[in-house]
């Protein structure tokens, strides 16, 4: 029998199934290039979130020339960078990094909450995964908790999603090949 943690449900429009952890051989999955949107603002922070991404990648056997690197402003200014990217055809999937920590304004709601809906937008309107990288907190410690100060770090935890996603999608494809994304907006 299945445990929990040895089932990932699986769909497609044309296809549910369920697959074992173990079923899905990472060396079957072939080349893939991510790209990685990093907003500049709070960069004390966002530089551990890229660093932990990048290592991420890396140490899951992603060459260099398969990563993409593009810096933005702000978190506000993710969602364009992400679906431009995405629309390319050139990446597999893309990774979203930035943070927004909250001031004495609504601006922290405005910024965090329309950078999510945006990165969300995208990855939907265009088909290509895109990993949610982006910390929200309430002081600056907390952030970097968020970024690895703690051992724990938002930028490997959405490199690791973007990988996942992209070998699902790939073991869901009939053919298994990487499907450009003008193929598939609409």
């Amino acid at each position: 029998g299945f445990r929990r943690d040895d089932v990932t449900r699986c769909a497609s429009p044309s296809k549910l199934q369920l697959m074992r952890q173990e079923d899905r051989n990472t060396s079957d999955v072939g080349p893939a290039s991510y790209a990685v949107v990093v907003s500049r603002f709070n960069e004390f922070v966002t530089s551990k979130l890229l660093a932990g991404a990048v290592e991420t990648l890396d140490r899951e056997g992603v060459t260099k020339a398969g990563v993409t690197v593009v810096g933005v402003p702000g978190a506000f200014e993710i969602p364009l960078m992400a679906k431009k990217l995405a629309e390319s055809g050139r990446f597999d999937a893309v990774i979203c990094l930035g943070c927004v920590i909250r001031g004495e304004t609504p601006h922290f709601e405005f910024v965090a909450g329309e950078a999510a809906r945006g990165i969300m937008e995208a990855g939907l309107s265009t088909g290509v995964p895109i990993a949610f990288g982006v910390i929200t907190a309430d002081t600056m410690e907390q952030a970097l908790d968020r970024a690895g100060a703690k051992g724990n770090n938002k930028g490997v935890e959405a490199a690791r999603t973007a990988i996942d996603m992209v070998k699902t999608i790939r073991t869901l494809s009939d053919d298994g090949s990487r499907k450009a994304a003008k193929g598939r907006a609409g």
